[in-house]
């Protein structure tokens, strides 16, 4: 990670039906969930993510790349770059990209481990939590 600074991040962990969304601080270094987006045909809610950006005022997004446990690209993996690539193109923003094996394992975990605090946790909140693992990795780099 870059020398700390005072900016918005949004994370994103792109999956097949779902696009987990958190936020975080750069000068905290801290990131929670933030939202779901359902993808349409496959496609990413460009609306919605434009609308969280100005939102939020996101000076830069972190996008999880999953890799195979030896460390070997997937389809996935292309297409998380794929989505990465068009979110520098749309909206001019720095894009950082991080490794995200395990993070939707974690979140699962996450939510298990929670389900008898929280009722209102979900299957859709993995999503947002996996994105959350995502950004709070690259804070830690």
């Amino acid at each position: 990670m870059p020398e700390a600074a005072d900016r918005t991040l949004l994370g994103f962990d792109l999956g097949t039906h779902r696009i987990g969304v958190a936020i975080g601080q750069e000068l905290t270094q801290s990131a929670r969930p933030l939202t779901t987006i359902q993808r349409k045909n496959r496609q990413a809610d460009w609306q919605q993510i434009e609308t969280l950006l100005q939102e939020w005022g996101a000076e830069a997004a972190v996008v999880g790349i999953p890799l195979q446990q030896d460390g070997s690209e997937q389809e996935m993996s292309r297409l998380s770059r794929k989505f990465s690539n068009q979110l520098r193109g749309r909206f001019n923003l720095t894009v950082y990209e991080v490794d995200e094996r395990l993070t939707s394992v974690e979140a699962e975990s996450i939510i298990r481990n929670n389900r008898g605090q929280r009722r209102s946790m979900e299957e859709r909140d993995i999503d947002a939590i996996a994105a959350t693992r995502i950004l709070q990795s690259w804070f830690n780099l």
